[in-house]
């Protein structure tokens, strides 16, 4: 979906400072999503909670209570959204862009409905015995971070980059604000608050999407569940991916030495949890970069290559179009893994004195620092997957998501067995060998293009 590239590059098109941080920032904001403003937003209203009247407890009741809304939302959708962006982009490359909307409608028809199943049953396995106020906020937060992760798909597909960055910005500051007005009604009135803001979030997204995408005369449509439509690898990897990111979370959730009973049968790491949030904020330069150079260096010798493949062009141009989409990967790469390094170095500079800020304890340092460097890792791997895709090697994904999640539940159970001084390090691990597969595949694919372009199609 070009609509993001189109934006950057005519950003970057200016040579200004201010165009170059107006396609940087919004970038970020597109790359980074939801995700990383969910751990700001659970961070400052932990901050501005504790400075007031309500307990601690109350505070990492809702901490615990949003992180596994967030978790187990993004593992339930990652099973769609992969296939229906590889949807979205075929109907746009027939000139079929009317036909987007209605689907998108029955998409979320169904993940509302699998969602509202799903997260109904949980009531009664993990919170059992709660008030009922509590838990129909549970579901509603549940239900509405679906709908956020699957509107998401089309932001990469508008060019009103300003609006996004507002929306966003406007969303999670209800969700700050609101739980601070709302905290006098305890648990209830901070979930109460994080569940508005993500509702307004969902509106504005969707108002959004209404405007982009024309509406042909039927509202609502599952073209996108056609068997022959479905991808069921996309699936697969969706879910593996995410399950991959989240699976040491659990772990250290449910071993009992390293984790506590927060809530029902909610638990959390006070160990693990707060080094591996605080990492993922330094991801979002390496997001911002990766971001930039797919959608504009890269995906523009992209399509110069395989149009010159359809369009009858010479062996030589099409060669040379290659080679520069090959280096083009190799420059994006590189500018990752610089951001990232310098992401890693301010944090071991400025990580003891923000642990100090947030009144944490500096024993938390080791394991922040391997997470950070984790971190970084994922974001170089995202971007490699993300060439895979371009390229429709499926299958190569699809064994590296496999690799991911089977190498991140050993090693993490290493580290458990082992002891504190090696938490952290099996997603770390688990991150750079499959990061350093990925990038022996990607050489190995990129050698055979041509061959695998004229030979095997």
């Amino acid at each position: 979906m070009a609509g993001i590239g189109f934006e950057l590059r005519r950003l970057l098109r200016k040579n200004t400072l201010v165009g170059l941080i107006e396609a940087y920032a919004y970038a970020g904001i597109i790359g980074s999503g939801p995700w990383v403003f969910s751990i700001v937003g659970i961070l400052l209203i932990g901050i501005f909670s504790a400075s007031v009247v309500v307990p601690d407890i109350l505070v990492t009741q809702f901490q615990t209570s949003v992180t596994y809304l967030v978790a187990s939302s993004l593992i339930l959708t990652g099973i769609v959204q992969l296939a229906f962006t590889r949807f979205v982009s075929d109907r746009l490359f027939e000139k079929k862009k009317d036909a987007i909307l209605p689907n998108l409608h029955g998409l979320l028809l169904v993940v509302v409905a699998v969602s509202s199943l799903l997260g109904t049953l949980c009531l009664f396995v993990m919170l059992p015995g709660l008030g009922l106020i509590y838990r129909l906020l549970m579901l509603a937060g549940f239900v509405l971070m679906c709908g956020v992760w699957v509107l998401t798909i089309l932001l990469s597909g508008m060019k009103r980059y300003k609006a996004i960055v507002v929306l966003f910005g406007l969303s999670y500051s209800l969700i700050v604000l609101s739980a601070f007005w709302l905290r006098s009604y305890g648990l209830e009135g901070l979930l109460g608050g994080f569940v508005f803001g993500n509702f307004v979030l969902l509106a504005g997204m969707w108002t959004m999407t209404v405007r982009e995408f024309s509406v042909r005369q039927e509202l609502i449509s599952f073209e996108f569940a056609q068997l022959k439509l479905l991808y069921p690898s996309l699936m697969a990897i969706g879910f593996l991916y995410n399950l991959g990111v989240w699976v040491d979370k659990f772990m250290f959730w449910y071993f009992a030495p390293t984790s506590d009973q927060i809530i029902g049968l909610l638990r959390a790491s006070l160990i693990y949890d707060l080094p591996v949030f605080l990492s993922y904020l330094s991801i979002i330069p390496g997001m911002a970069v990766f971001l930039v150079r797919i959608e504009t260096d890269f995906v523009e010798y992209y399509d110069k290559f395989y149009d010159a493949v359809r369009g009858g062009g010479s062996l030589e141009y099409i060669e040379n179009m290659r080679d520069e989409m090959v280096y083009s990967i190799q420059q994006g790469l590189g500018e990752i893994a610089k951001i990232q390094t310098l992401a890693v170095l301010a944090t071991f500079v400025a990580g003891p004195a923000l642990l100090r800020s947030l009144e944490i304890s500096e024993l938390y340092l080791p394991l922040l620092y391997v997470q950070v460097i984790g971190a970084g890792l994922q974001v170089g791997l995202m971007a490699i997957l993300n060439v895979f895709f371009y390229l429709d090697q499926r299958r190569i994904v699809l064994m590296l998501c496999i690799e991911f999640v089977l190498l991140n539940v050993l090693l993490t159970s290493f580290t458990l067995w082992f002891g504190a001084a090696l938490y952290g390090y099996g997603f770390t691990l688990s991150v750079l060998i499959t990061l350093c597969s990925g990038l022996v595949m990607l050489s190995r694919q990129l050698s055979r293009l041509e061959y695998e372009t004229f030979m095997l199609q």
